[in-house]
């Protein structure tokens, strides 16, 4: 079930304040510019050219940074004072409004705890050839997949039996980057492909640390980086390759592109978000997995009392680029896989947001959110596979989102208190563990400068693996919705390297088909009973109190079921 069109709901509203309706001109006098330069975001209007916008940037006394032709939107500076109201006289520009940064993850100065990780969560989401490929023989499994849970609940060690996924296939990575040297991510790693379409920023503008000083010069890290360490995670569990060492994907043949749209501390811009989903579209990338929350805002809405007039029409812009991004690139054939949230809400209530705008620090306040006009992106987006979390157990997390209104399928996606009163309870095995980069690990000080594990990384069960040519590779455990995409977008690829066929030269599968057999083949779990779960003894409050509604068929707890990749590859024809 699906909520109505965002676009229409966008659009329902009249433009009001710092980003502003197109209206026609007159014979006022164009008001002053003045104030220090300022970054801006402008969308043409529907049916404009970007050349046109462009221009009327120009004549607004803008300066145009960079622009984004599938979507038309612009990144321009200008000065703080009279912009936006001289180039809301232009028909070619729908809005403009300051721009902001979009999602965030604290910077991790220290490893955390689960806890404190499901909080970073709430805060975020050298191979070329597409021609014939040869054809995949069976991929086994490495010494450390007997930790993987995940992999064995989605049924990836039977289904690579059958199809451990076609070279050919493309998974697009949006986050905040991938560490393509690990020696688990290398062997599967299109570096000619992946892009980083971020530059580091080392403070915000009221001088709090955001990225910290830049490790490269140009402020500008290489496309195979990953200073977060979220990115890489995601990476391995997708499709970590099956080579006799550390752990393997649930899509372990498959290639790995990077689109790095996060910043190293986790914040995301606007414009980095969707030039990523659209270059997907542009560069052939057949999946894409989105493990993040697009705003300074957890939801963005039309109208919200509570917002300044500047604020809510800032919102409706991002509302109209992302939906635009995510058209685009279903219009190209991407399937798009996200994360369905972790603020242990139901979609269809949300409950009162209390962080937004979480940047720059300190601008939040409360709102109560009316479901009917505020969409959490790119989960509430347009042509979207979304995705809750389990633990290992199949017990809902007690952080994951739910709700009828959005979910499409659930996935291992880690649940650190779960089989609470056994000796299983608070174990990092409950978690997701996958690829971590070392330098993370070195910065979190989980390993030290030789390279061996620190008691804190013991602790937190850090893993280390050397394979036979003496190259090391880290894996640290996490959780969060974060976690269970990529198992969804792991399968995805394994469907589309099943069922895909070649297009004017082009390997791929329609993301629609897609998603019948994602969802047609997932594992039915029904509500439980009761069907009203608390997680009290778990030492969580009544608001993770979660209620499960619908039928084994469909329900807000699992979707249509957990994704299946052995029963996808091998009866995914059925919903063809």
């Amino acid at each position: 079930m699906r909520r109505p069109k965002l676009l229409a709901a966008a659009l329902a509203v009249p433009l009001l304040g710092g980003i502003v309706a197109v209206v026609a001109p007159t014979a006022t006098a164009q008001p002053q510019l003045s104030g220090p330069a300022t970054e801006y975001t402008v969308l043409a209007a529907e049916g404009q050219s970007v050349g046109e916008a462009a221009r009327a940037v120009r004549d607004a006394g803008g300066t145009v940074v960079r622009t984004n032709q599938a979507v038309g939107l612009i990144t321009a500076t200008a000065p703080a004072n009279g912009f936006t109201e001289r180039v809301a006289t232009s028909d070619a520009v729908l809005s403009a409004a300051e721009a902001r940064p979009i999602g965030s993850a604290p910077k991790r100065a220290r490893a955390a705890s689960p806890d404190e990780r499901i909080e970073r969560e709430n805060r975020y989401v050298a191979r070329t050839a597409r021609g014939k490929g040869k054809q995949p023989g069976p991929a086994g499994t490495d010494p450390l997949d007997d930790k993987l849970w995940g992999l064995k609940s989605v049924r990836s060690d039977l289904a690579r039996t059958v199809q451990p996924g076609d070279e050919r296939v493309k998974v697009g990575v949006i986050d905040t980057g991938v560490d393509g040297t690990h020696p688990d991510i290398a062997p599967n790693f299109d570096a000619r492909a992946s892009r980083n379409f971020v530059r580091d920023i080392p403070a915000d503008p009221n001088g709090n640390e955001v990225d910290g000083p830049c490790e490269f010069r140009g402020c500008i890290d290489p496309v195979d980086h990953d200073g977060n360490g979220h990115g890489t995670h995601v990476a391995g569990t997708i499709a970590a390759a099956a080579d006799g060492t550390g752990i393997s994907g649930v899509a372990p043949n498959v290639t790995l592109v990077n689109l790095r749209a996060g910043q190293d501390s986790g914040y995301f811009f606007l414009q980095s978000v969707v030039d990523a989903i659209t270059y997907a579209g542009d560069a052939g990338i057949d999946v894409i997995n989105m493990s993040f929350y697009v705003d300074p805002w957890l939801y963005n809405c039309v109208a919200n009392p509570a917002d300044s007039p500047e604020q809510q029409a800032a919102q409706r812009l991002t509302i109209e680029a992302v939906t635009r991004a995510l058209n685009y690139a279903h219009r190209k054939g991407v399937t798009q896989v996200v994360a369905l949230g972790n603020q242990h809400t139901d979609l269809g209530a949300p409950q009162p947001d209390t962080g937004s705008p979480n940047y720059p620090a300190g601008s939040e306040h409360d709102r109560d959110i009316d479901n009917a006009g505020c969409f959490s992106l790119p989960t509430e987006g347009e042509h979207v596979i979304s995705v809750s979390a389990f633990g290992p157990s199949q017990a809902k997390a007690d952080f994951s989102n739910y709700g009828t209104e959005q979910i499409s399928v659930s996935a291992p996606g880690g649940y650190f208190r779960d089989y609470f009163g056994t000796d299983r309870f608070q174990a990092n095995e409950n978690m997701i563990l996958s690829a971590y980069p070392r330098n993370v690990a070195l910065a979190e000080g989980t390993i030290d400068a030789h390279g061996n594990i620190t008691p804190l990384g013991r602790e937190l069960g850090v893993t280390k693996a050397t394979a036979a040519d003496g190259t090391v590779g880290y894996y640290q455990y996490l959780q969060g919705t974060s976690m269970a995409s990529p198992h969804a977008a792991g399968v995805a690829a394994l469907i589309v390297s099943e069922y895909g066929s070649n297009k004017r030269g082009e390997f791929g599968m329609d993301p629609d088909a897609v998603e019948r057999v994602l969802l047609g083949t997932a594992a039915q779990i029904p509500c439980p009973v009761p069907n009203t779960v608390d997680y009290l003894d778990e030492g969580r409050d009544e608001s993770f109190t979660a209620t499960c509604t619908g039928t084994p068929a469909f329900n807000g707890f699992y979707g249509h079921g957990a994704v299946d990749a052995y029963a996808a590859v091998r009866h995914g024809a059925e919903h063809l």
